[in-house]
C-alpha cells in the first residue's frame, strides 16, 4: 500500500514542505530503500523507526518498502523526518487508515523506545504548515509552545510514537495546544539589569542613548575595568519594547539553531549576544554546507557586543562590512544562496593600548610607540568607517563610584529614545524601520541640510582629520539624532560639533 504524509525540512531559518512516501511491497525479500537525497542523519533514522515500531508492539514491514522523501533535489538532514516516516510505515501496512493522516502534517525525531524527541524549527515548521494549509500539525512535546504561535494551525503535542498514533486515530482524546498571549506579555521587555546600577560614565551612557535612538554603531575605548562590558550589557534595557512582530522574526532564528530556551513560545527580551574574539568567521556570520545562522543573525533586532576587538580575527570583522550595512548576510554555496536576517547594533569595546593603560592618569602605560601602532592597525579603516560613535571610557574616579545616589536610569533613557525615534517615525514614514543610522545618501540630502556654521564646522574637521567620505555622512547621521533629542526640526553648528566629538578614534589615528 501507498502511504502519504507531509513533513518539513529547515532551508536555513526557513522550512520547505517535504512529502514522505511509503510504499510496502509484501510478497518480495524484506529490505527498506530510503531515497529523496538523504543526509547521513536521515539514513539512520531507518534503524531508529524500525526498533521504536517493535519495541511498541507495531507491525513492522516484511517485504520490501520503498521510503521517498519528495522534492528529491533538496537535501534532508535532520532526524525530524523519524515520527512522519514512522506513521507512513503504519499507514503501508494497514495499521492506520489513510484518511486519518488527511490535512496533517508531523515533525519528530524518535528513540528506539518510541518517545517523540525535539527538533529545531518548529515555530518556521508551523508557519509553513500554515501557508501550506495544513489543519493539523504534530510535534514533539517539548516544541508544542513554539509552534502554537501560529494559531491557524491545530497543533498537538506527542510525547510518544504511541500517543502520536492515538491522536491521529482518535483514540487519546487530546485537545490541541493553546497559545496564552498573556503569559508571553507578561515576561516581554523585562531586564535584570538597569543604567542605574553605572555609577559615573554620563558621556558614555550619551553615546548609548545616540546608538539605540539612531540605531548607530558605536565603539568604546577605555582601560579594563572602567566599565565598558557593563555599559553594553544595558544597552538593550533602552531600545525601544519589543513588539510581537520582532520577537517572532528573531524567535525564528533562535528556533532554528536550536537555542530557543525550553518551554518557552517566544524570546521576550532583546537578544544581547557576546561572541568570544576566538570566534571564526562562519561562526560570525554563519555558513556550513547546509547554511545555518551566525552570532550576526542571532543578534537581529538586538545588539552584537564585540569586546576586545582588535583580538578578533581580521577575516571575522572584515565579514561584517556587508550586514552592517544592509542589515542583512547572503551566504553562497554551489547549491544556491541563503540569506539571514542581520539587523543589529554593533557595540565593540578595546584598550587603548596592548597593556590597557594609555592615557591613565593613576597607571602608566609600558607599550612601545611601535606595539601601539600595531595594535590599533588591526582595524581596518572601512570597518572603522562603518562605526558611527568612537567613545572614550575613562575610569570611574572613586567618589563616582562610592556615591550614593543612582545614574541615569534606563527608563529615563529608553524616554529620550522613544521620542527621538517618533520624531523619525514621522519624518521617514512607513514602519518606522527607517533610522537616521540607515540612512542612504538620498535621504541624508534630503534631511540633513546643514547652515553656514555647520557647513563650516564640517569641513574643518574633514580636513583636519583627513576623512572618508563616508565618515562624512556618518558624522551628518549621528548629528540628526542629535537634534532629534534635543527636539530640533534643523541641524545647527552645536549637534555637528557633538557629532564630530564622537569621532575619537580617527583624532588619534590623526594625531599619529
Amino acid at each position: 500500500m501507498l502511504a502519504k504524509l507531509s513533513a518539513f525540512a529547515l532551508s536555513g531559518i526557513d522550512a520547505v514542505p517535504v512529502e514522505v512516501e511509503v510504499d510496502a511491497v509484501h510478497a518480495s525479500l524484506p529490505k527498506t530503500i530510503l531515497v529523496g537525497l538523504p543526509e547521513m542523519a536521515v539514513r539512520e533514522s531507518v534503524h531508529r523507526i524500525e526498533r521504536a515500531l517493535a519495541n511498541l508492539g507495531y507491525h513492522r514491514p516484511t517485504g520490501r518498502t520503498i521510503i521517498n522523501l519528495a522534492p528529491a533535489d533538496l537535501r534532508k538532514d535532520a532526524g525530524a523526518f523519524d515520527l512522519p516516516i514512522a506513521l507512513g510505515l503504519l499507514v503501508a501496512t494497514g495499521q492506520v487508515k489513510p484518511d486519518q493522516l488527511q490535512d496533517c502534517a508531523a515533525v519528530g525525531e524518535l528513540a528506539l523506545d518510541g518517545a517523540v524527541r525535539p527538533v529545531k524549527g518548529a515555530l518556521s515548521i508551523a508557519l509553513a504548515a500554515r501557508d501550506r494549509g495544513l489543519k493539523r500539525l504534530l510535534v514533539p512535546a517539548e516544541n508544542a509552545r513554539e509552534a502554537a504561535v501560529v494559531q491557524e494551525v491545530e497543533v498537538f503535542a506527542a510525547a510518544s510514537l504511541a500517543e502520536a498514533v492515538g491522536l491521529v486515530t482518535g483514540q487519546v482524546e487530546v485537545d490541541p495546544v493553546a497559545y496564552r498571549p498573556e503569559e508571553a506579555a507578561a515576561g516581554l521587555n523585562k531586564y535584570d539589569v538597569d543604567f542605574a546600577e553605572v555609577r559615573g560614565q554620563e558621556f558614555a551612557k550619551r553615546a548609548m542613548v545616540l546608538a539605540a535612538a539612531g540605531s548607530h554603531n558605536l565603539l568604546m575605548i577605555g582601560s579594563p575595568g572602567s566599565g565598558k562590558s557593563m555599559l553594553s550589557k544595558r544597552l538593550p534595557t533602552v531600545l525601544p519594547p519589543l513588539t510581537p512582530a520582532e520577537s517572532l522574526d528573531t524567535t525564528r532564528i533562535y528556533s532554528a539553531t536550536g537555542h530557543l530556551p525550553a518551554g518557552q513560545a517566544l524570546l521576550s527580551v532583546r537578544p544581547f549576544r557576546g561572541p568570544h574574539h576566538t570566534i571564526s568567521d562562519a561562526g560570525m556570520v554563519g555558513g556550513g554546507t547546509v547554511p545555518q545562522p551566525g552570532e550576526i543573525s542571532m543578534a537581529h533586532n538586538g545588539v552584537l557586543f564585540l569586546d576586545e576587538l582588535p583580538e578578533f580575527s581580521r577575516r571575522s570583522l572584515e565579514v561584517l562590512r556587508q550586514p552592517l550595512e544592509e542589515g542583512a548576510v547572503t551566504i553562497s554555496r554551489a547549491s544556491g544562496s541563503t540569506t539571514f536576517p542581520a539587523d543589529f547594533i554593533l557595540v565593540a569595546a578595546m584598550n587603548p593600548c596592548p597593556c590597557g593603560f594609555l592615557g591613565d592618569v593613576k597607571r602608566a602605560c609600558k607599550c612601545p610607540p611601535v606595539a601601539v601602532e600595531k595594535y590599533m592597525g588591526r582595524l581596518s579603516g572601512p570597518l572603522l568607517d562603518r562605526i558611527d560613535l568612537h567613545v572614550e571610557v575613562p575610569a570611574v574616579p572613586f567618589d563616582e563610584l562610592t556615591a550614593k545616589a543612582d545614574g541615569t536610569s534606563s527608563a529615563a533613557m529608553r524616554d529620550q529614545v522613544l521620542a527621538a525615534r517618533d520624531r523619525q517615525r514621522h519624518r521617514f514614514g512607513g514602519d518606522g524601520r527607517v533610522l537616521n543610522g540607515r540612512m542612504t545618501g538620498r535621504l541624508i540630502r534630503r534631511h540633513c541640510p546643514l547652515d553656514a556654521g555647520g557647513e563650516a564646522v564640517l569641513k574643518s574637521a574633514m580636513e583636519d582629520l583627513g576623512l572618508s567620505a563616508r565618515a562624512h555622512d556618518r558624522i551628518l547621521r549621528v548629528a540628526r539624532t542629535v537634534a532629534d533629542l534635543a527636539g530640533a526640526d534643523r541641524i545647527d553648528q552645536g549637534h555637528v560639533a557633538e557629532a564630530i566629538g564622537y569621532r575619537t578614534l580617527d583624532r588619534k589615528l590623526w594625531a599619529r
